[in-house]
């Protein structure tokens, strides 16, 4: 058995350093990685009952495969590329639409990711249109969609398909995870499975989910022996008639059933199989049963429990917490806090029959490579307001060639964006240009009018940052309003005090007594 198990956890490793829900394409050198991997896997043998965290019952296998599947079949999404890749003849087409899914859905909501995926292959429906494109036509279409490498990496791994490959699309997940960037260890398993049909399993933050409360798994997710063991259990249960509809039931089990916060047990379709919640259930008959004898529970371990908890890699070193039930696994460890960065960004506008815009390009690489923003420097800390100012203003004219002052800049306030790792605070300030001073222009500048900025390849932050403008721009007219209707109000009374007059008094109102003729003749004129 020990065998098996060994061979199994061997068969499901491949190289790359995992980092969240995907795994890098940064290949380690092989002995190097084959001394960790063996070492690894002495430390699990030495616990001969860790067997409890895996599968070995092929009965049990196969009615796990068939209730999964079962479910899938009734309760699933309809997706556009879940359309494509069981309507389309064309291998490559099907294997690239695959492919732009899989990069899109990386960090982002599946609700998010929709839209951009129509567009995107409405646009670009081959790997050849694609690698004709530009990349700054690829960041205009992905702008707003975040983590603006992928897009990048899309267009290169096109590019190099067509040039490299003879616009053939590769054909398995190792030769996907080798030759096309931004490509990982899960991306490579999920395109071959669902679109060319390989069996293999994948391996993503969703099935990390289910497959630790499963198997009560309850050590870091992120260590080697948990991710080895989890990727072991992945191809020990695919279904190898529905490869890759057995990952993507694998996936929306934890996106809509098996959640972080709040699962929905009772309506999951493989909850037999299922140490965690068996342990949840075991908890609330304890509690009942010696409740009602006034004891406290014992600690001896179930005897389905793992008998080598003390050892075990993979069990949790944290006590069970009865209020968190299986949300108990998986474990993670503490998240870094984001970086705290603050930026002076200046919105400059130059006025005319449509007022346009100043924007700079950021450098090829790094955070936000590429895309367009309005001019922005890190602030230094503990500098005064003015100081701020003047190296903003610098800043800009540097960039522009132009010869400001910063008394022109004025104060917007501020905008708050949370990247993964960074909590940015951009300080805005705004400046409207005179005809003269807008006409310098040098570096990678351009000046676009609002339409086209909305258009063009540029952040979700800058797109907040002149929705505050517009904010601030809006309140600005609407008290300006109000100021002008008070004092046309107050002049209007005014006026209407100085040039009143007395009332006339008509004759048929006067006090004074008509004789009948007099007023007869006023009741007809009145008539």
């Amino acid at each position: 058995m020990r065998r098996l198990f060994t061979s199994r956890l061997r068969s499901g490793m491949h190289r790359g350093k995992r980092t969240g829900p995907e795994m890098v394409n940064t290949a380690k050198p092989t002995r190097k990685r084959c001394k960790r991997a063996v070492k690894e896997e002495e430390t699990t043998d030495v616990s001969p009952l860790s067997t409890y965290h895996m599968f070995h019952d092929a009965a049990d296998i196969e009615l796990l495969r068939s209730q999964l599947l079962s479910w899938y079949d009734q309760e699933k999404r309809k997706l556009p590329w879940r359309t494509l890749a069981v309507t389309e003849p064309d291998l490559n087409i099907r294997t690239y639409g695959v492919w732009v899914s899989e990069i899109m859905l990386q960090q982002t909501q599946v609700a998010t990711v929709i839209d951009y995926y129509n567009k995107w292959m409405k646009r670009w429906p081959t790997v050849e249109d694609l690698a004709a494109a530009t990349l700054e036509e690829v960041n205009q279409m992905w702008a707003g969609l975040g983590y603006y490498s992928r897009g990048k990496r899309l267009h290169e791994g096109a590019q190099k398909v067509v040039s490299e490959l003879q616009g053939q699309m590769p054909r398995t997940a190792n030769s996907l995870l080798k030759q096309l960037p931004g490509v990982g260890r899960y991306t490579a398993a999920a395109i071959s499975s669902i679109a060319l049909g390989q069996v293999t399993g994948a391996v993503d933050g969703n099935v990390i989910r289910v497959l630790c409360r499963m198997r009560a798994i309850g050590a870091d997710s992120t260590s080697l022996a948990v991710t080895d063991t989890l990727w072991s259990l992945a191809n020990t249960l695919v279904d190898p008639e529905r490869p890759g509809d057995f990952n993507q039931a694998m996936m929306e089990l934890g996106a809509r059933v098996c959640t972080p916060k709040g699962p929905l047990c009772s309506q999951c379709p493989v909850q037999s199989h299922c140490h965690s919640y068996r342990k949840v259930k075991q908890e609330k008959n304890s509690r009942k049963l010696f409740g009602k004898l006034d004891k406290k529970p014992p600690s001896v371990p179930d005897i389905e429990d793992c008998m080598t908890r003390g050892t075990c890699p993979l069990c949790p070193s944290e006590p069970w917490d009865e209020e968190l039930g299986v949300q108990n696994f998986p474990r993670k460890p503490a998240k870094k806090p984001p970086r705290v960065e603050r930026t002076l960004t200046c919105v400059v506008i130059r006025s005319g029959e449509e007022d346009e815009y100043l924007l700079t390009q950021r450098p090829n690489k790094g955070l936000l490579a590429g895309l367009w923003e309005f001019p922005s420097l890190l602030q230094e800390e503990k500098s005064s307001e003015v100081k701020q100012k003047k190296a903003l203003c610098a800043e800009i004219n540097r960039i522009s060639g132009m010869h400001l002052t910063n008394d022109l800049l004025q104060l917007v306030g501020e905008v708050v964006h949370i990247f993964s790792h960074i909590h940015q605070t951009y300080v805005v300030h705004s400046v409207r240009l005179k005809d003269g001073d807008a006409q310098m222009q040098c570096g990678n500048t351009q000046w676009l009018t609002r339409s086209a900025l909305e258009e063009a390849a540029v952040s979700t932050g800058v797109k907040k940052i002149l929705k505050r403008c517009d904010s601030v721009d809006s309140q600005k007219e609407q008290k300006s309003k109000d100021g002008k209707m008070k004092k046309h109000g107050s002049t209007k009374n005014r006026q209407n005090l100085g040039t009143s007059k007395k009332p006339r008094l008509d004759a048929a109102d006067s006090s004074r007594q008509l004789s009948l003729s007099s007023f007869f003749r006023t009741v007809k004129k009145e008539c």
